[in-house]
């Protein structure tokens, strides 16, 4: 049934994915409602929201506009169940704002393939991921994604290995004449996040960690189910898979080294599971593993939604 639904891209699955991701938006959001009285509070959740709303047709659009999906909803319902999982994600601004900024970058190197404006997009995908970094910090790190993007795409052209560093000035420039307007410490602020920390012992209850260990079981089951299927993919499509795998690896790296860790740091990771789960459904081509691949799916996302409120 949920195959038959969205085996097509229509404005009704938009629909039902938007109107659900407010349900739940405003499910977790009345826990503690004091954020109603404050306009400062309530400003930033909307813009959280529209952050989360943009993301989505984000991913929507690179999988679309690159190939790495036919016309249907398998993307947007699948980036719904994923962020699910970690609810607090809700509340988190930075990792939120972040995320959209790389999302950005993901559309510009995605699209590096062909070969049009390449150094246009290098430069605009090594900005994005700068600004995203002053968000979260080790965010930078996908800047090795604009590397493997050039070593795929443009190699040759030495002027492309310089465009990151020229991206960075700009970003530099910018947050330092925002520093001063705001009267920011703009090496404290930097020092205080540029933080490394590889212990795992965040969990405030046991809910968190089943979360955590169930959406593992299920990129285990989708990243492996990627790399094994890739090389019976269209040729055409090869290197962009292979650049959101890597994209998901840099992620997990991101979680993995973060200071003040969380669940919501593997929203970083959500957008590229959210494109493998996709082609998962889509190369297996069998209805009833699909549905049962939802059905599953839908209830851990429902259950680790749930017992996190």
């Amino acid at each position: 049934m949920i195959t038959s639904v969205f085996k097509k891209s229509t404005p009704l699955n938009y629909s039902l994915v938007v109107i659900l991701i407010l349900v739940f938006f405003f499910m977790f959001q009345i826990k503690d409602p004091t954020w109603v009285s404050s306009y400062f509070l309530a400003f930033q959740k909307v813009s959280l929201l529209c952050f989360i709303l943009a993301s989505f047709f984000m991913i929507n659009f690179i999988v679309k506009k690159n190939g790495l999906s036919k016309d249907n909803g398998y993307a947007i319902l699948f980036y719904l169940l994923f962020l699910l999982f970690f609810p607090t994600i809700f509340n988190n601004a930075n990792v939120v704002y972040a995320n959209f900024f790389i999302l950005l970058s993901l559309r510009r190197l995605v699209s590096l393939q062909s070969l049009k404006a390449s150094k246009e997009k290098i430069f605009d995908a090594a900005f994005w991921i700068f600004v995203a970094s002053l968000f979260q910090f080790w965010s930078i790190l996908f800047l090795l994604l604009v590397y493997i993007s050039i070593i795929f795409h443009v190699s040759r052209d030495y002027r492309n290995w310089v465009l990151p560093f020229i991206a960075f000035l700009a970003v530099a420039i910018l947050f330092y004449m925002i520093s001063l307007i705001f009267n920011i410490d703009a090496l404290a602020f930097i020092q205080e996040r540029a933080v490394l920390d590889f212990k795992i012992d965040y969990f405030k209850n046991n809910y968190e960690n089943a979360a955590l260990s169930i959406y593992t079981a299920v990129t285990l089951f989708f990243v492996t189910s990627m790399l094994m299927t890739l090389s019976n993919r269209p040729q055409i499509v090869h290197s962009s898979y292979k650049k959101i795998v890597a994209y998901f690896f840099i992620a997990v790296l991101v979680f993995l080294i973060s200071p003040n860790k969380s669940n919501d740091l593997l929203l970083f990771s959500i957008a590229p599971l959210t494109i493998m789960a996709a082609s998962h459904v889509e190369y297996m081509q069998q209805k009833l593993n699909n549905e049962i691949v939802y059905y599953v799916l839908i209830v851990c996302s429902l259950f680790t939604f749930f017992s996190q409120l």
